[in-house]
Parts: C-alpha cells; sequence; structure tokens
C-alpha cells in the first residue's frame, strides 16, 4: 500500500459538530484541547522531516538519533560481552567496503560485521583463531583434520546426490503410480532447487539461478550400498537368520553410518576445494571469507569424529547394536557447532549473493572452482548449506531407527534422549535466526528514526522485538474559534515494551511521542456514529508519554482488517 505523505490530510468529509460532540462523548474539553495542542507539535515535525537528508548526511550530523542511542545487546546465552549496535552500526555504515549508498538502498547484508566483531555466537569469529584486530588470521589457524581413513566414503556419493537418493526413495515409499513418473531422470534434475527450500530455513531465500551455478544437466543418482550388500554381510550368513524387520532396522542404522560419510565426503569439497582456495582468499576480506565459510572446519572435524565412532561400532560386530548412544556422545558439540552455523546462514547468503553482483574476481575465481571435476557439477551455494541439511536429516533417520526398534529397549532410550537432543538443536537454531532477523530489524529502523527535539530512546536493547507496525491517521483540530477537524498521516511501530509515534517521511521516520508498552499505552473503543467518526477509529491512551503528562489521541485504521490487528496487539500484554 503506498504510504501517504506526512502533510498529506484525509479526504473524509466530517461532520460540522464534531468538536461538540467530542466535548459531549467525554465530559470535558482536555482531549479536546489535547488535540489542538498537538497542532504545533505536528508543524515543527513536518518542518523537520523536510530537512532530513540520506544516511551519509545524518552520520555525520549531531541529530540526536543514532549518537544518543546507545542501546546494547546484553550478555548472550555464551557469555559474550555486550554490543553496543549503535556505534558499531554507524562505523560500518561509513565503510566502503559494504557501499551502502542512500538510506533507501541500504543491503541487508550491513549488519555482518558490527554483530560478528563483537561475540562469537552471532559469528564464530573466534572459532578459528584471531589477528589482533579481531579478525580470523589464516597463519594461526588450527589444522582441526583427524587421523582418521573412512572405509566407507569413497563408496558414497555427495551428500546432495544422496539427498537426491532419499527425496526418490521417500517418493517411492508414497506407493502411488503417478508419483512413479515423478522419478525419472529427466525430472531428477528439478528436485536439487528444491532441497534446499524444504529446509524451511526462514533466513535463506529460495535459491536461484546465479552466475556461478553449472549449467542445468541431468543428475544421475545411483542406489547407495546397503548394510546387506556388505561383503562381511554377505560372508557371515546373517541374511539367512534374520527377520526381515530386522534386516530393516540394520540397514537403517547403517544409512545414518552411510549418509554420515557422504556428508562427509560433501564436507571435504567445501573446506579442501573452497575454503582451503588461496586465489579464491585472495579475492575477499578476511572478513567475508570467515562470514562466507563461518566454522565448517570445526563442523567437518566433528563429524570425521562423529563417523569415526559410528564405523568403529560397525567393526565391532558386523550386526550393529545400536547408535543413539554415540549420536547423544555427539549432541554438546554437534550444539556447539551447529547453532552459529545455522545462525550465520542468512549472512552467508546475502554475502555470496552481493559478491557474486560486485565482485568479479571472486566470480571467476567461483566458476572455475565450481568447474572442477571434484565438485560434480555442484555450486558453492550447495555445499555450504550442507551442515543444515544434516542436523535436520539426522533427527530423521533417527526416527526411522526408533520405529523399527524393540520398544522398552535401552537402544530405545538412548534413540529417544538423541532424537530429544538433536531437536533441540535444530530448534536452538531456529531461536539463534529468528533472534539475528529481530536484532537486524532494529538495527535497521534505528538508521531511519530522527528523534529530534523529542527524548531519544535506545531501540536496540536485548529482549526487545517488533510486534507490530504500519500506517494511521490522527485527527488533529485546527484553530481555536470555528474549529476545523483534519487527519493526518501517522506511522506507529509497537514493540513488545514499547510504542513509537512518528509522521513518515520518505525513508525517515521523524518521531513525535513514545511510551513504555503495556504499562503506559491503553486503547478505548469510540462511538463513532454519535461522534461522526469514521467506523474504524478509536481512542490511544498514553498514560505517560516523552512529554511526562498524559495524552490521547484519536486514530483512524485504512481498513477494518487493520484496526481489528491494532486494537488485538495494542490490547494484549506483552
Amino acid at each position: 500500500m503506498a504510504q501517504p505523505d506526512c502533510r498529506e490530510e484525509n479526504s473524509y468529509s466530517l461532520s460540522s459538530g464534531i468538536i461538540t460532540n467530542l466535548h459531549s462523548y467525554f465530559g470535558n474539553s482536555h482531549l479536546v484541547n489535547n488535540l489542538i495542542s498537538q497542532i504545533p507539535a505536528v508543524s515543527i515535525r513536518e518542518e523537520l522531516s523536510s530537512e532530513f537528508f540520506t544516511l551519509e548526511n545524518s552520520s555525520a550530523q549531531d541529530s540526536g538519533g543514532l549518537d544518543e542511542s546507545r542501546g546494547s545487546l546484553n550478555q548472550l546465552e555464551d557469555g559474550g560481552s555486550p554490543i553496543d549496535i549503535s556505534s558499531a552500526i554507524r562505523a560500518v555504515a561509513l565503510k566502503s567496503t559494504w557501499n551502502l549508498g542512500k538510506m533507501h538502498s541500504i543491503p541487508k547484508l550491513f549488519s555482518v560485521p558490527s554483530l560478528g566483531e563483537a561475540n562469537s555466537t552471532l559469528s564464530v569469529l573466534d572459532e578459528e583463531g584471531k589477528s589482533s584486530e579481531g579478525v580470523v588470521d589464516s597463519d594461526d589457524e588450527e589444522v582441526l583434520s583427524i587421523s582418521f581413513q573412512s572405509k566407507y566414503i569413497h563408496i558414497f556419493p555427495l551428500y546432495q546426490d544422496y539427498c537426491l537418493q532419499a527425496v526418490r526413495d521417500d517418493l517411492h515409499r508414497l506407493n502411488k503410480s503417478y508419483v512413479s513418473e515423478l522419478i525419472t531422470p529427466q525430472y531428477l534434475r528439478g528436485l536439487q532447487p528444491h532441497l534446499i527450500a524444504q529446509c524451511n530455513f526462514p533466513q535463506l531465500d529460495p535459491p536461484e539461478a546465479t552466475p556461478s551455478s553449472p549449467p542445468p544437466h541431468p543428475i544421475r543418482v545411483t542406489p547407495c550400498t546397503l548394510w546387506q550388500d556388505l561383503d562381511e554381510v554377505k560372508t557371515s550368513g546373517l541374511l539367512k537368520s534374520l527377520t526381515i524387520r530386522e534386516i530393516r532396522l540394520q540397514e537403517s542404522m547403517f544409512e545414518l553410518i552411510g549418509s554420515e560419510a557422504s556428508y562427509l565426503r560433501s564436507l571435504g569439497v567445501a573446506v579442501n576445494h573452497f575454503h582451503a582456495s588461496k586465489a579464491l582468499k585472495q579475492t575477499l576480506s578476511q572478513m567475508e571469507h570467515h562470514i562466507l565459510f563461518s566454522n565448517i572446519r570445526r563442523v567437518m572435524a566433528a563429524s570425521e569424529k562423529f563417523l569415526m565412532d559410528l564405523e568403529m561400532r560397525l567393526g565391532e560386530s558386523v550386526l550393529i547394536s545400536q547408535l543413539g548412544d554415540i549420536v547423544l556422545k555427539h549432541c554438546p558439540e554437534f550444539h556447539t557447532l551447529y547453532v552459529p552455523y545455522v545462525t550465520n546462514m542468512m549472512y552467508q547468503e546475502a554475502l555470496i549473493n552481493q559478491l557474486l553482483q560486485q565482485n568479479r574476481d571472486f566470480l571467476s575465481l567461483l566458476k572455475k572452482l565450481e568447474s572442477d571435476p571434484v565438485c560434480q557439477r555442484q555450486s558453492l551455494k550447495s555445499f555450504l548449506v550442507l551442515p543444515f541439511q544434516r542436523i535436520t536429516r539426522v533427527k530423521l533417520l533417527l526416527e526411522n531407527i526408533l520405529k523399527l526398534t524393540e520398544p522398552d529397549s535401552d537402544s530405545a532410550s538412548y534413540l529417544e534422549k538423541a532424537i530429544e537432543a538433536i531437536h533441540e538443536i535444530v530448534a536452538e537454531c531456529d531461536r539463534g535466526v529468528q533472534k539475528m532477523k529481530q536484532i537486524e530489524e532494529l538495527v535497521c529502523l534505528e538508521m531511519l528514526l530522527d528523534f529530534g527535539k523529542v527524548k531519544s530512546v535506545p531501540l536496540v536493547v536485548s529482549g526487545r522485538f517488533m510486534v507490530h507496525q504500519g500506517p494511521m491517521r490522527q485527527l488533529t483540530v485546527v484553530g481555536t474559534y470555528n474549529s476545523k477537524t483534519s487527519f493526518i498521516s501517522i506511522y506507529l511501530h509497537l514493540f513488545n515494551d514499547l510504542l513509537i509515534i512518528s509522521l513518515k517521511k520518505d525513508q525517515q521516520f521523524i518521531v513525535v511521542d513514545h511510551a513504555e508498552f503495556p504499562t503506559h499505552v491503553r486503547i478505548e473503543h469510540l462511538k463513532t456514529e454519535i461522534l461522526g467518526l469514521p467506523p474504524d477509529s478509536f481512542l490511544l491512551h498514553l498514560s505517560h508519554s516523552q512529554t511526562g503528562h498524559p495524552t490521547a489521541m484519536i486514530l483512524l485504521t485504512y481498513t477494518r482488517s487493520d484496526k481489528e490487528a491494532w486494537m488485538k496487539v495494542l490490547s494484549s500484554k506483552q
């Protein structure tokens, strides 16, 4: 919906007796006088809004917006130091590296360095060693690879192809004739983009064609090795003595092993081919290189240790006893590594898209790397999204094993605990992503707010998040005698603990009032027909606004649904 200018008056024709009706309705003239008293302030704010410039100009002035806003995140769960988002973002905004340009073209990636430079949970900058400036120093990187040679890693495809095979198997299980048509080779190549899209990850945009993406081609998906196809199993004679259910149980446990080998193989490409490329690294800043790859080397090292334990269990006996205990053992490390990695994926995705558009050297090197046979025509993006795909897939694999495991057994108990632990990791990843979205939203908005002569408040504080926002109209009264009424356009930002009322001018918000929510905010239904007001009007009370005095205003939403939404959120107790 196009937003009206703050000077615009509403065309709704008000009855000539509305002032009288207001006096009669409220029993005194306090509200009406309050409305009249707001007119000078509104005029001042309109003048201010016409003089408010873009980010470059405002950053050079002491307007009171960002300079007075010193809200910071308190210590996060990992005990990181507080972050002064306001000052950090101002510094970042002035860096040509990010090329912010005009206010209306601020890229979504702008908040990455400020958050990353200050806290390891947000961008894991301390995962692989720091230089004296707090940026990853490649010379001091720890060698994380362990001495382990997987017995099965080379007999399984890349994890991207394994996922395609898993999708095909799932389609087979549906046992629908029309579905079988979808798994023919010509349709399989269309499944790959959906593997990333199906992750239901809020920060990652659906994959789209990029200059670095390899040309479309048929993807050959070969059946992965089965437990019963292993030479050890064939020579043991177990297949003759086991029931179908027992064989299925062994196959489901071996799939966990085989898929981890496939996953580790793809991680090896991501780390040893892309991350370790000195030529690619030379096209990036140290910060960009770290944001792009995050802590993927440590994720690979954790996968190596996990696969080693899984293969050792299989080496103890070709008839696998259980695997839930091994998964449970590795869950603490998975939690430590996967939560920050997945949390950073929104910035990882944004950065790679920015680099593909603005960094020709990076684009050229990436095309060359992706064309190497080791990638099997897979893109860098498909390798970077693997950790999130894997942690969600492990939960499904464990659930399949549990379905075939004897209830009330030790194996079932370990599996249930492991599933719960993996689920918590995925949930924590989601919470981390949502927290980053909320922080970024606050940071972006703080750059757009101009408090002017209104007492400023820090916007970016720990625990604050946006609840609702949108345009509205406010009833104003002009003149003392022969008073006339009209509506001016305003904008409301409602947070879980704060309400900000402003005038929107271009891309800026000129703040006219704010109040603590819900403590000092109350709404009241109006008898609009009696008062001669539009039906979507309501009364907003601020018992203690920025002026220090109670105030009230009649507001009008643009639609009935808008009114219902605002009445609901303003009535709630956050």
